[in-house]
C-alpha cells in the first residue's frame, strides 16, 4: 500500500503544475502527451504514501490525490495505469479511512457511522467501476460476460492483470459487505469470486501475500458450501505470512475478525493481536502507514473482547 521514497506534497505539487501547464498548452498533440504524463506520475503517486508516520496526514491528502486522478481520466479515459490505480486508491481510502473509522465511533454515533458506511460503500462501488473501465478497455463487452459466465469470462486473463482483477475484485466485496440490504448487490458475489480466485491462479504471492489475505476473510462468506471455510481461511493466513515474511498486522487481524470471533476463540484472538502488534512498523517501512492502521485496528479489537465474546467471569477474571 503506497510505496516509494518520494514525499507526498512534491509529487503532487509537481502533478499539479504539469496539469496546469497543460492546459495552457494551445496544442491539441502537446496537451495529450502532457496528460498522459500526469497520468504516469499519478498511476505510482499514490504508493508515495507507503512510508508515512502520520496517519493523519495521509487522510488529509488524500482526497487531493482522488479527485486529481479522476480528473485527468476525464482527459485520458483510457489511460490503463490511472483506471487501475484509482480502483486502488479509492479502495485503500474508503477502508482504511472510512470504514474502519466508522466501527470506532459506531457507540457513540450510530447515525454517523452508519453514515459513513454509506459513503464507504459508494466510493467502493467507484473503485470497482474504475476497475471495470480498465478492463473494458480492451474488452468492451466484459461486464455482460462477467454476469453471464464469471468463470468464463476470467480465464482468458494473464498475469498481468493481476493488480486489476485484486482491486476490482476487493472495492466489490467489500461493497457488498457494507450493502447487505441490497440484494442485487449480494447477487454479484460470483463475479467477485472469479475476479479473485483467477488472481489467485495467476500470481499466488502477489504484494507481499495480499490475496491471501483477502481470502482469510472472505473465505468465511464464500457462497460455495462444498469445502470446510475454516481451514481455507487459515491456509490463507498461513500463505499470507509466508509471502509477507511475517511484516504486516494485517493477517493475524483478519484471522482474528474472521475467524476467532466467529467459533468464539477468544484467547486464540487475544493472542493473533498480540502477535500483530509484537511486529516492529518501522522494520518495514514500505508498509508503515498500513501496518499504523492495523495497530489501531488490534488496539480497539482489544478493547471489544466483551462485546465479541461469550465469556464466563471465571474467564474474565483469568485473563
Amino acid at each position: 500500500m503506497f510505496r516509494s521514497n518520494s514525499s507526498p506534497g512534491a509529487v503532487l505539487r509537481s502533478a499539479f503544475l504539469t496539469l496546469s501547464l497543460s492546459l495552457l498548452s494551445v496544442g491539441c498533440s502537446l496537451k495529450k502527451i502532457a496528460i498522459n504524463q500526469i497520468g504516469d506520475t499519478l498511476a505510482s503517486t499514490g504508493t508515495t504514501f507507503a512510508s508515512e508516520n502520520d496517519p493523519e496526514l495521509a487522510r488529509d491528502a488524500i482526497p487531493f490525490t482522488l479527485k486529481l486522478v479522476e480528473t485527468v481520466l476525464a482527459e485520458a479515459p483510457n489511460h490503463a495505469r490511472l483506471r487501475t490505480s484509482a480502483a486502488a486508491y479509492f479502495t485503500q481510502y474508503a477502508y482504511g479511512f472510512i470504514q474502519l473509522e466508522a466501527d470506532y465511533i459506531e457507540a457513540e454515533d450510530y447515525e454517523q457511522a452508519e453514515q459513513m458506511r454509506g459513503r464507504a460503500r459508494n466510493l467502493f462501488l467507484r473503485a470497482r467501476d474504475h476497475g471495470l473501465a480498465q478492463i473494458e478497455i480492451k474488452r468492451p463487452d466484459f461486464r455482460a460476460q462477467l454476469a453471464e459466465s464469471p468463470r468464463g469470462a476470467v480465464a482468458a486473463f494473464k498475469k498481468d492483470s493481476v493488480e486489476t482483477l485484486y482491486w476490482t475484485a476487493a472495492a466489490w466485496a467489500s461493497a457488498i459487505t457494507l450493502g447487505k440490504d441490497d440484494p442485487f448487490l449480494i447477487a454479484e458475489l460470483p463475479q467477485v469470486e472469479a475476479l479473485i480466485d483467477r488472481a489467485l491462479e495467476l500470481d499466488p504471492g502477489w504484494r507481499d501475500g495480499a490475496i491471501h489475505n483477502f481470502l482469510i476473510t472472505y473465505e468465511m462468506s464464500r457462497q460455495d458450501t462444498s469445502g470446510d471455510k475454516e481451514t481455507s481461511a487459515r491456509a490463507h493466513f498461513k500463505a499470507a505470512v509466508e509471502a509477507s515474511q511475517g511484516r504486516f498486522l494485517s493477517p493475524y487481524i483478519s484471522l482474528a475478525e474472521a475467524v476467532s470471533v466467529q467459533i468464539q476463540n477468544h484467547r486464540e484472538f487475544q493472542s493473533l493481536l498480540n502477535q500483530a502488534l509484537a511486529i516492529d512498523i518501522n522494520e518495514y517501512p514500505e508498509a508503515r502507514l498500513v501496518n499504523l492502521l492495523m495497530k489501531k485496528r488490534a488496539l480497539w479489537l482489544l478493547s471489544q473482547l466483551d462485546e465479541l465474546f461469550l465469556m464466563e467471569e471465571s474467564e474474565i477474571l483469568n485473563e
